[in-house]
């Protein structure tokens, strides 16, 4: 196993942390345009908190597909072949949200809430499509030792892949709510805070409850004791900073907080998982592992060369774009106010 076969795998988990960080809490806004918003126009406020930036955040999905497509083909294909119907299924989430942006504004104003849910529901569709794909990946699934995937029904969705798409939905409308409170001003500002506020009380269970099936559906706790212990307790620790940065109403602690419990839950993820990229139920002889998925040295040299030259630049306008558009949204027509503290 090479530095940079380790790099890359490095590379593709902070690629999926940097994605669920903030593409987290456009799904978290988008569900809450049904659930926290109690008319069209606290809608409009909520979605445009998102609107500069929803676009530029997904980009972080595709990068890391492709960066995963060229670094470790191996694993690409073994993945994307086997959770194609998942995959199908997470893609159909990103199209309704998409074109619910623009068919929202441009539709006649009665029919606002037929895109309003369309956005609602394609983010929900994402969040716990990908949390069934990513548990049940880490439970193992039936890959023999070509590669191949022959998986069921039940191999996708069982009590913990279930319970690990729940999860992944709460911790993306926490994320997103965190995100409102950040970002608006007036009712919709202290609503998601009493909401967030209420909503960790059920993250606390949920937590514990993924724990148990943690530690008794897969096998980290005795491959990675030490690395899936401090991954955990990190999950723990910023969930518990989140929830008491919003009781005290620090909303860019309570954001960072929530954005960082998503980023532990990805760190346990690839830290259980190495050396493997793919875990096979059948043996433990068909296991994916990083030095037999990956690519050749050369391609993963010129992929290292290009990312150190065009990285710096990618930060630095994902920066600039969130400071740009750093102010708070008010009511009762989309304005900015007040910049955040």
């Amino acid at each position: 196993m090479s530095f940079l076969q380790i790099l890359w795998f490095i590379l593709i988990g902070v690629l999926f942390a940097g994605f669920f960080f903030l593409d987290g809490f456009d799904f978290g806004v988008g569900m809450a345009t049904r659930s926290l918003a109690h008319n069209e126009d606290e809608r409009s406020q909520i979605i445009e908190t998102i609107g500069p930036v929803w676009d530029g955040n997904e980009v972080w999905l595709i990068t890391a597909g492709g960066a995963m497509f060229a670094s470790f083909p191996y694993w690409y294909a073994t993945l994307f072949s086997g959770y194609y119907l998942i995959l199908l299924m997470i893609l159909f989430g990103l199209i309704i949200r998409g074109v619910s942006f623009e068919f929202r504004t441009a539709s006649d104003p009665k029919k606002q809430h037929i895109w309003s849910s369309a956005l609602a529901l394609g983010s929900l569709i994402v969040p716990f499509f990908l949390g069934v794909m990513f548990v049940s990946m880490i439970q193992g699934m039936p890959i023999d030792a070509n590669g191949n995937m022959s998986a069921g029904f039940f191999d996708y969705f069982n009590v913990m892949s279930v319970v690990g798409g729940v999860a992944l939905v709460l911790l993306t409308y926490l994320h997103g709510l965190n995100y409102i409170a950040l970002k608006t001003l007036g009712d919709i500002r202290e609503r998601a805070r009493n909401y967030a506020a209420f909503l960790y009380w059920v993250l606390y269970t949920g937590l514990v409850v993924f724990a148990i099936l943690l530690f008794f559906q897969t096998d980290f706790f005795q491959v990675r004791p030490v690395g899936t212990l401090i991954t955990v307790a990190l999950i723990v620790c910023f969930a518990v900073l989140g929830h008491i940065a919003t009781f005290k109403g620090n909303e860019m602690l309570a954001f960072i907080s929530s954005g960082l419990t998503m980023v532990s839950l990805v760190a346990m993820i690839f830290v259980g998982m190495f050396p493997r990229v793919m875990i096979s139920s059948i043996s433990d002889k068909y296991d994916l592992l990083i030095q037999n998925a990956s690519s050749t040295s050369y391609t993963l040299t010129v992929m290292t060369i290009a990312t150190i030259c065009l990285l710096p630049f990618v930060l630095a306008y994902t920066i600039w774009s969130y400071w740009i558009f750093r102010k708070r949204i008010a009511l009762p027509v989309v304005q900015t106010a007040e910049v955040v503290k």
